[in-house]
């Protein structure tokens, strides 16, 4: 094929970056034979460096008539305008980064402030673009079952309702935005009924056993102490992540005898233990829950020795 071939085939990415290179080849050759510029177009072509400039890119265009190099995709596209004033994950992790909030209620906020921020014209938009969100921040951290939870949760409770269907979109996206941050102002209401009814089952003088951090039992145990009761708490360090040692810091803060074990003195130490308290990261169906490593072991240990087992968690978490 000669170079008027090349210019007269009609036209397409590959087309245009095949003519390049067969330029550049030709080139080689001439400059072989002691020639510095091509007979056909009288343009002089350098070939390209290892990373594609915009001088390169110039002189490509001009060795290939009627081609569009600027259509050729990157491998990086600028997000919109919107896009890099907001990102759900970063939403999420700020409100995360509040001590009192559980991951749940972090992830049904970020979702909330998807909705507010929004520039979808339509349910079925908003819908999309909230899957979307969803789907990210599960995405974001796998492992987490009350991040994933709270998503779910999020589609359930605040986009399945008929009502919707007969409102214009403006007052729709409204009440979604309302039950959104209704939501996180149940799940705190939750975790204080949990405390208030789960201070019955501590005993004046007991002792606790807890596994890991959970703000449910954080919670129950300091209105416990605030309300006069008497016990002290074993906490297991919760390696590998400490939050056990977490839990015992914010203990200690308010008056509460606290004894911090290594994991895997839960069996030495459980003949002085008279309840263990656990939190949950997910509630399955059966009644099983999902907790951190670590948990089944201790629960074993307790039904072996005849001590009662509790577990403090939100009905959302059940999944």
């Amino acid at each position: 094929m000669s170079e008027s071939d090349i210019f007269t085939t009609p036209l397409n990415r590959n087309t245009m970056w095949r003519s390049a290179s067969l330029i550049l080849e030709q080139q080689e050759q001439n400059k072989a034979n002691g020639l510095s510029r091509m007979e056909e177009t009288g343009d002089v072509i350098q070939r390209p460096p290892t990373s594609v400039t915009s001088d390169w890119l110039a002189q490509a265009k001009a060795a290939v008539p009627n081609a569009n190099l600027d259509d050729v995709p990157s491998k990086y596209h600028a997000p919109p305008p919107d896009a890099l004033s907001f990102s759900v994950i970063d939403e999420f992790n700020n409100w995360r980064s509040n001590p009192e909030l559980a991951e749940a209620v972090a992830a049904i906020k970020a979702l909330t402030a998807v909705i507010k921020r929004s520039q979808a014209t339509t349910m079925m938009e908003l819908e999309i673009e909230l899957k979307k969100a969803s789907d990210s921040l599960k995405a974001w951290d796998e492992t987490s079952i009350s991040l994933s939870a709270g998503c779910d949760l999020f589609t359930r409770y605040v986009t399945r309702t008929s009502a919707l269907e007969y409102e214009d979109f403006s007052a729709g996206k409204s009440r979604l935005i309302e039950r959104g941050e209704r939501f996180g102002e149940i799940s705190f209401k939750a975790r204080k009924t949990i405390a208030m009814l789960g201070q019955d089952f501590l005993q004046d003088g007991s002792t606790i056993l807890v596994h890991g951090f959970s703000r449910v039992v954080l919670a129950l145990l300091r209105m416990a102490a605030s309300n006069g009761k008497h016990f002290s708490v074993v906490c297991t360090e919760g390696r590998p992540d400490n939050r056990g040692i977490e839990m015992s810091k914010e203990l200690v803060g308010v008056g509460v005898p606290i004894k911090l074990i290594l994991d895997s003195a839960v069996a030495y130490t459980m003949e002085k233990i008279d309840m263990v308290l656990f939190g949950a990261d997910g509630v399955v169906e059966s009644g099983g829950i999902i907790n951190m490593i670590g948990t089944y072991q201790v629960a074993l240990v307790a039904h072996n020795m005849n001590k009662p087992v509790y577990v403090a968690a939100e009905s959302y978490k059940v999944c």
